[in-house]
């Protein structure tokens, strides 16, 4: 089901290309206007039907996604694809009109058990419909671990992948949980989570913002 979130809030003047050193924050100062956020579909071995939330925030800097059954793990009696959990994110994003946005930060948190010889990988991508242009980025943990787990995607000002100005096009977010048993006994149980035992470890998306250029 398509679900609308709305938000509110202040813009950054920026012209395309690199940004001015005098120019405002981007961040600092996001559209007025109100912006409606659609889940246009939500698949993956990692988000199930119903286990996604997605929420705005009242600034319009960032947007939360929450999951409830995102989980890849190794022994225990788990099936032998578990080892690998992906959710692939396609939201509807409308802006105000002269403006254009591209993410800019991402900070993913989790709990991980891994055993020790055993690894946790978490990587996610980013790429607006029909755009060449993709952002990857990986990161690794190591066993052993009990703890939770927090990562954080930054991408410089100069490599941000901005969505096409006067179209609409949907933006896509594909994350991946992977673990390996590597040189853990092979009786033992390892595994990472993208969720909390009660569902509250979000995922949040800061947004930057820019004026595209004049018709």
């Amino acid at each position: 089901m398509v679900r609308g979130l709305l938000l509110g809030g202040a813009v950054a003047a920026l012209f395309a290309g690199a940004l001015p050193a005098h120019a405002t924050d981007p961040f600092d100062n996001p559209p007025p206007d109100k912006i409606i956020i659609k889940v246009a579909t939500v698949n993956g071995s990692g988000c199930p039907q119903g286990t996604t939330a997605v929420a705005v925030s009242p600034d319009n800097t960032a947007f939360t996604v929450t999951y409830s059954d995102y989980l890849a793990q190794v022994g225990g009696g788990a099936p032998s694809t578990a080892f690998r959990k992906n959710c692939q994110l396609n939201l509807r994003v409308h802006v105000p009109g002269g403006f254009t946005y591209a993410i800019a930060s991402v900070d993913y948190r989790g709990f991980a058990s891994l055993q020790r010889g055993a690894t946790g990988t978490q990587k996610a991508s980013y790429y607006f419909q029909g755009s060449p242009d993709t952002a990857s980025r990986t990161h690794a943990f190591n066993g052993p671990r009990e703890d939770n787990w927090q990562a954080t995607d930054e991408t410089d000002w100069a490599q941000l992948v901005w969505a096409p100005c006067g179209v609409e096009r949907n933006f896509n977010i594909n994350t991946e949980l992977r673990v390996n048993r590597g040189s853990s006994p092979a009786s033992s149980t390892s595994f990472m989570t993208m969720d909390s035992t009660d569902g509250d470890i979000s995922t949040i998306y800061h947004l930057a913002w820019k004026e595209c250029p004049p018709k």
